[in-house]
């Protein structure tokens, strides 16, 4: 992948996520996007804040620390900047890839607006404590078997140690993120909200009420790590440069940690409580509504940027009731995008690219991987991602509706989805009857997914076009654009496509 990003030279960071490979590259114009997706095991490329070479669960962790390496040793044997990239290799299927990568960038500006920049920023605090949750989430869900079978009692007080003690802390992890995203030092933004979690808060009244251990959680820290940002820039603005090393960090730590103390907590502890309430009265009265529309309209709100705004909903309800309630509905989009797309593939019999794309693409699919699916498949073909829409849209009306009747169907953690997610389901009902609800809404989104997009997500031309080769190894030549609905609901304009 390094020369075809531009070489080691071309690279300015280097991070990643649950799925992909985030790199800051300098020019633009050395990455070559078909020859890298044409790379084995490389699932797709999205081009965001940063570009993003989505590789899988598991196999970017992997990946990662060598390219990393690879880059160290690439530039000190270059001592300098790195040569020119190789040349662009042939791809199969560029044209669908093409459309793809097209919609994904008129997306992309189209979200370069303050506001969802600054929830992408909210997301990078939080997406680094995934691994935490997912690894506390499963040993939650293990002591919790253990318990109700009453194995093992002597090892359960330590696997509640093992799992409760990430989140007692995660407020310090928050504040910490928050400041190091937010341009401050970040111990110190640590510091402040650790303030949150001291025990001996218990012992201070603000608002005519005491203060509990906790109080406010993720919200207040990163109301408090925000605020602790602002006093320590205004402080290396105004204090003398010889006493900056004493006031500064003194100053940002007690105006910032008073401030928290006799405002932040009460107000973020307000907030969080009325968060939890509602989503609980939203699923209790509404369950198959609400969750008819979330899981429909997930999909769309990645397009936009705007599910990132839930990761913050997500942390909060999981802090409070030790699970949220809200993502078990919203992986029933990934479900209806399954479905989707192995309709496609039915329905193409004839066009090789388009089906080895789903091929390739299905088992990350299953477990919970939608990129390569949405921007490789579903989106481009326009039809197909509303008929995937359809899927999750009935998916998480099936859950919804057994929380609307009693049954809670929660998920410990973030992060996963699809069958990944089986390990960290947790309901208020026995652990056999939650996985059966999950299990069967999965189900229920791959089946309408399935027959939304087998009877309604081709036209009669697109058929014809997209199946218009009896050779699957041929380039196929599509006179007729594909109907994609474009976000901004233009409709798109007329051209050739080889799929």
């Amino acid at each position: 992948m390094l020369p075809l990003v531009g070489g080691a030279g071309n690279v300015t960071s280097i991070a990643h996520c649950m799925t992909r490979l985030r790199l800051g590259i300098q020019d633009r114009s050395l990455v070559q996007d078909q020859a890298l997706k044409a790379v084995p095991g490389v699932m797709g490329v999205v081009e965001d804040d940063t570009y993003q070479v989505v590789l899988g669960p598991g196999t970017v962790a992997r990946v990662t620390p060598e390219f990393e390496r690879l880059v160290e040793e690439t530039r000190r044997r270059a001592a300098g900047p790195s040569a020119p990239a190789a040349s662009t290799a042939a791809t199969s299927g560029a044209g669908l890839a093409a459309q793809g990568a097209a919609l994904k960038a008129r997306q992309r500006a189209k979200n370069a607006t303050p506001f969802k920049l600054f929830l992408r920023r909210i997301a990078d605090i939080f997406v680094p404590l995934i691994p935490a949750l997912i690894g506390c989430g499963i040993v939650a869900g293990l002591n919790g078997m253990l318990t109700n079978l009453g194995w093992a009692p002597s090892v359960v007080p330590a696997l509640t140690a093992v799992a409760a003690g990430f989140m007692s802390l995660i407020a310090v992890f928050v504040g910490y993120n928050t400041a190091k995203g937010f341009g401050g030092t970040p111990v110190l933004g640590g510091a402040v909200a650790a303030v949150i979690v001291f025990p001996g808060i218990a012992h201070i009244t603000a608002f005519g009420r005491q203060l509990s251990p906790g109080q406010g959680g993720v919200l207040g820290a990163l109301a408090a790590a925000l605020l602790a940002v602002q006093v320590e820039k205004h402080c290396r603005r105004l204090v003398p440069a010889a006493l900056d090393v004493l006031l500064t960090p003194t100053l940002t730590v007690l105006l910032t940690g008073l401030v928290t103390v006799y405002g932040l907590m009460y107000a973020a502890g307000e907030v969080s409580a009325a968060i939890g309430v509602f989503a609980n009265g939203l699923l209790a009265h509404g369950g198959a509504v609400a969750g008819f529309l979330l899981g429909g309209l997930f999909l769309p709100l990645v397009m936009l940027g705007l599910h990132q705004a839930l990761i913050p909903i997500h942390t909060t309800l999981i802090e409070q009731q030790g699970y949220t309630v809200l993502l078990p509905i919203l992986a029933m989009a990934g479900a209806g995008q399954v479905g989707a797309a192995i309709a496609v593939y039915l329905r193409l019999p004839r066009n090789g690219p388009i089906r080895a794309t789903v091929r390739s693409a299905l088992p990350a699919g299953f477990l919970g991987v939608g990129e390569p699916l949405i921007y490789g498949v579903s989106l481009p073909l326009g039809r197909p991602f509303i008929t995937a829409c359809l899927g999750g849209a009935f998916g998480g009306g099936f859950v919804g509706l057994f929380n609307q009747l009693g049954d809670t169907v929660g998920s410990t953690a973030i992060g996963p989805s699809g069958w990944a997610l089986f390990p960290l389901v947790k309901g208020n009902q026995g652990i056999g009857v939650t996985l059966a609800v999950y299990a069967l809404g999965l189900v229920v989104g791959y089946v309408t997914g399935f027959l939304a997009t087998y009877l309604f997500g081709f036209s009669r031309q697109m058929l014809t076009e997209l199946n218009a080769t009896a050779d699957d190894t041929a380039p196929l030549v599509s006179p007729a654009p594909f109907t994609a609905a474009t976000p901004d609901d233009t409709p798109p304009d007329k051209e050739s496509v080889t799929a």
